[in-house]
């Protein structure tokens, strides 16, 4: 790890001084940041000429971890030239992957939530600043993107939520965390009907894909947003529903309801598109988005070892179980079921 790290700083240094940004020696002081599920790392530089920069190296094999600077990088850019909040990035090298970015300081609106009393005018009036950068990003964010920069896949669409969502739910949570069979064909049906409802949703707006509360910092008053490296197109109501359902927060109904009205109120000041239509579409969505968490959280605290992630499981399960009582999703049987199990399961192992 000292290795790695002392190669960081060489790379950084090397960099900012190629771009006139370094105004004395390569003797910053260093602090490793935390990366949640990402397996990245994280530096923060500090300089003694007051530059701080936050240095991102790659991580996993060479060509998935330069696949994924490079999609960072030109999503980054691309972002930040089209108004949406993202950090400045400062230098690329495209040869090791090394990315150095603006230095957002350290609080995450998770942080902020978890300290304000979620009925208080203080809290709705940042989520409704989270809401206005959202629709910035899904459509200017979508103006002059290129597919070719995506590092996954270049859409958001029914063969990804099948193998990546309700199919990551059901291999990673029932079977491995929780040993459950999910086998059923009555499920399997359910999964598909839930796809192709969800896809039905117009997918030629930018999408985050990722957009919680850990992702989205709060400087000086401002919303930023990261970790928008796995962006490509897709539909709207997805990276809303991760907003409103996030499980690190857990926002009570009465807010998550305001903030989906409030993100039709701005929505529709950028472009024109059916309420009534809209919720449908973010119903199927938000079933998608939850069993995708799901997934990511089991298979995080299990098989990479990040334990920070198995409190929330729990939450999370509580909304998926809470969604499949809405009117429009209770036809759902098998997975309300396997929804009610995997609750039982979970209490079992105390998660």
């Amino acid at each position: 790890m000292k290795a790695k790290r002392n190669r960081v700083v060489l790379n950084a240094c090397r960099l900012l001084a190629d771009k006139r940004l370094l105004n004395g020696s390569c003797d910053p002081s260093i602090e490793l940041l935390a990366g949640d599920g990402s397996q990245r790392t994280f530096y923060r530089l500090s300089f003694a000429d007051g530059l701080r920069v936050v240095a991102i190296a790659p991580a996993g094999s060479r060509q998935q971890g330069l696949a994924e600077a490079h999609a960072s990088w030109n999503i980054g850019r691309h972002l930040f030239g089209r108004g949406v909040p993202v950090p400045g990035h400062f230098a690329f090298d495209r040869e090791t992957g090394l990315i150095l970015a603006e230095d957002l300081g350290d609080l995450r609106l998770h942080e902020y939530a978890l300290k304000t009393h979620p009925g208080t005018k203080k809290l709705a009036a940042v989520y409704t600043r989270v809401i206005q950068a959202l629709v910035r990003m899904q459509v200017r964010g979508a103006e002059g993107f290129q597919a070719s920069w995506c590092w996954q896949t270049p859409a958001y669409d029914r063969q990804l939520m099948l193998e990546r969502e309700s199919g990551y739910f059901a291999a990673a949570l029932c079977r491995g965390l929780l040993g459950l069979d999910p086998g059923s064909s009555v499920l399997q049906d359910e999964f598909e009907d839930i796809a192709a409802k969800a896809a039905e949703a117009p997918a030629h707006f930018f999408l985050h894909r990722d957009f919680q509360s850990r992702n989205i910092m709060l400087q000086e008053g401002r919303v930023r947003i990261i970790d928008f490296q796995g962006g490509r197109f897709g539909p709207l109501g997805y990276d809303l529903a991760s907003l409103v359902l996030d499980p690190y927060v857990g926002l009570p109904q009465a807010l998550q309801e305001q903030l989906i009205e409030e993100y039709l109120r701005v929505l529709n000041s950028h472009i024109s598109y059916d309420a009534a239509v809209f919720r449908r579409e973010y119903a199927y969505l938000s079933l998608q988005r939850n069993m995708q968490v799901l997934g990511a959280f089991a298979f995080l605290s299990t098989e990479r070892g990040k334990i920070f992630f198995r409190p929330y499981i729990r939450l999370a399960l509580l909304s998926l179980q809470s969604l499949l009582a809405k009117p429009l999703l209770q036809k759902y049987s098998a997975l309300k079921q396997l929804t009610e199990s995997c609750l039982e399961k979970a209490q079992q192992h105390d998660i």
